[in-house]
């Protein structure tokens, strides 16, 4: 009778690891100022260091969290190594305006 109610072992009998979170290590990121705010939530953002005007859209903490980006704030994007016209909005830093 206690072998059926008895909990199921794991085969391996090891316990398990907290997973690790994965490093974005092939990411670029560079700090710039937003220039123009375009429909579904896109925003043209001009980086300073090379006066380079990417398109960029807001990452999915900053859109859960409701953070409203405005024109001129300074704002950090993640860009990736295959295209480095596009971004991504990670963090808009605080007193912009």
């Amino acid at each position: 009778i206690t072998e059926l109610f008895a909990k199921k072992k794991k085969a391996s009998g090891v316990a398990d690891k907290p997973k690790e979170r994965k490093v974005a290590s092939d990411k670029i990121e560079v700090e710039g100022i937003v220039k123009e705010a375009l429909p579904n939530a896109m925003f043209r953002v001009e980086v300073a260091a090379t006066n380079s005007v990417l398109l960029c859209t807001i990452s999915g903490k900053i859109r859960k969290n409701f953070v409203k980006i405005l024109v001129g704030d300074i704002v950090k994007v993640e860009l990736s190594p295959y295209d480095l016209t596009r971004g991504r909005i990670t963090f808009r830093e605080r007193g912009s305006q």
